[in-house]
């Protein structure tokens, strides 16, 4: 017994000699232990920027190190996600694009309510009471244009905001190919297989759900997920998109993808490119000299003259990672310091979601946007609402088959009927 209590004291002393020399006599943490920050994110357009300021922030603070995975332009970030969380390796940061995804995250998704950023920023992600998103940027788009191309052809880019307007256009800048120096009026993708299926089915169709109504006017894909469309409206939508079609560089619109179609853009073969404003970085590495606005999506007979402003995605922290903390305070860093600012505006062309950024984007569509924001009248932007997948497997195939045919308008309103119709069973 005396043996077996000396033995135990001796241990509990050698414990206590070890315990004093790692965490120090008065049992706090010494030596901390090194962190990996597993970020995956879907912008492959500001990859390069974050994976600097990734790199950067490592360097800043020892003992820390920022992974950062990017799988976007078309990839299927959700069923990557899903295969992380099977094989048990979830990110400590991760992505959502709205109500969708937090719906199948949200046992993940860590509270960041207390977050020193949230009460800078009105567009912070919120569910159940609780804020769980952090915005990445103010990101939008209307239909960007090469100002050189349409004075070349006569065409006043302000006069652009009825389908009527566009029409003509379009029909001018078609019959002027040789003499412009264009392949065809349009960059425009819309294919499934090229992964391009989210410029139409997901970017244009928000001009049916949201444009010419008031900014925060959910009446529309409100109704949609209940099973309806408005005939009169939809109508008015589908002779739009059926114009951007006929007149688009149908290679690219069948088969091209995004470096494709920005790539066109660059180079002056298109008068026309429907993209947002996260190609201001594309742009400029590819040279873009000519100047470039923005005209509104202006699918109605009446006049839109407003561009589409949105957060579109959202970064949230993994409740259940042990480095959850130091993913907020790598989070926190890019809204509050110096560099996390030049980082969102100068290296990644974004136009940030926090009110205490000065700095001003160079890239020509995102100067757009802020001059747009600050006239107001702009429109919303509501794939968000949808459930999970509905625009990459239910409406882009339907898309897609329309940009194959644009004449057949009776079949593309009838499958988007039957696809509308199922929506409240998604």
């Amino acid at each position: 017994m005396k043996k077996t209590l000396l033995k135990t004291l001796a241990v509990g002393f050698m414990l206590t000699a070890m315990t004093s020399a790692v965490f120090g006599a008065g049992g706090v943490e010494q030596q901390k232990k090194d962190v990996t920050i597993n970020m995956f994110q879907l912008k492959v357009e500001i990859k390069d920027a974050l994976d600097a300021y990734a790199a950067s922030y490592s360097t800043a603070h020892p003992g820390v190190t920022v992974k950062v995975e990017t799988l976007g332009g078309g990839g299927d970030y959700g069923g990557a996600m899903k295969a992380k969380a099977q094989a048990g390796q979830m990110p400590d940061i991760f992505m959502i694009e709205g109500r969708g995804g937090y719906d199948i995250w949200k046992d993940y998704v860590a509270d960041l309510s207390d977050q020193p950023w949230v009460k800078d920023t009105d567009l912070a992600f919120k569910a159940d009471g609780k804020v769980v998103g952090f915005p990445v940027a103010i990101e939008g788009y209307g239909l960007a244009y090469n100002a050189d191309i349409l004075q070349k052809a006569g065409i006043d880019p302000a006069t652009l905001t009825t389908r009527a307007a566009y029409e003509k256009a379009l029909k001018i800048l078609d019959s002027k190919k040789a003499e412009l120096g264009i392949d065809a009026p349009v960059a425009m993708a819309a294919s499934v297989a090229g992964g391009m299926w989210w410029v139409a089915a997901q970017h244009n169709l928000a001009a049916y759900w949201g444009g010419g109504l008031d900014f925060n006017d959910t009446s529309i894909i409100e109704k949609a997920l209940k099973g309806q469309l408005d005939d009169a409206r939809f109508l008015q939508y589908t002779k739009y998109l059926q114009l951007l079609f006929k007149y688009a560089d149908k290679k690219i619109l069948l088969n091209g993808s995004y470096d494709d179609q920005v790539g066109s853009f660059a180079q002056g073969k298109t008068a026309f490119l429907h993209q947002g404003n996260w190609v201001d970085p594309n742009l400029k590495q590819l040279g873009v000299t000519f100047k470039i606005g923005y005209a509104p999506h202006a699918f109605l007979d009446t006049e839109e003259k407003g561009l589409y402003l949105f957060a579109p995605s959202w970064y949230c922290v993994n409740a259940k990672s042990p480095n959850a903390e130091a993913a907020k305070a790598f989070l926190t860093s890019i809204a509050t310091t110096p560099e996390g600012h030049d980082y969102m505006v100068n290296k990644a062309g974004m136009i940030p979601a926090f009110k205490s950024v000065t700095l001003k984007p160079s890239g020509q569509l995102s100067q757009a946007l802020m001059e747009a924001n600050a006239k107001g009248g702009n429109y919303g932007v509501f794939f968000g609402m949808l459930p999970d997948g509905a625009g990459q497997n239910v409406f882009g195939p339907i898309f897609d088959l329309f940009a194959q045919n644009p004449d057949n308008v009776d079949q593309f309103i009838a499958d988007m009927k039957r696809a509308v119709a199922n929506l409240p069973n998604m």
